[in-house]
């Protein structure tokens, strides 16, 4: 068993893994093995629904206007 944790929201979850780490945890009285982890399901904007939608039309136009001049 292997606890990882989530460090943007410090959410940690144990699970069965084969990951080496030289850090530990404790989580209610059981040390764990600790892997740190930058994104997981609590973090990531596709499962907590807060995704950004990006405007390309409006992206491309600006890059096209801003560069229109040097077209030959």
């Amino acid at each position: 068993m292997v606890a990882f944790k989530d460090m943007s929201n410090d959410d940690v979850f144990i699970t069965k893994s084969a990951a080496e780490t030289k850090e530990t945890i404790e989580v209610e009285g059981v040390s764990y093995p600790l892997v740190k982890l930058e994104i997981s399901r609590t973090s990531h904007p596709f499962y907590t629904g807060k995704a950004k939608l990006v405007d390309t039309a409006g992206r491309i136009d600006k890059f096209k206007n801003k560069y229109k001049k040097f077209k030959k």
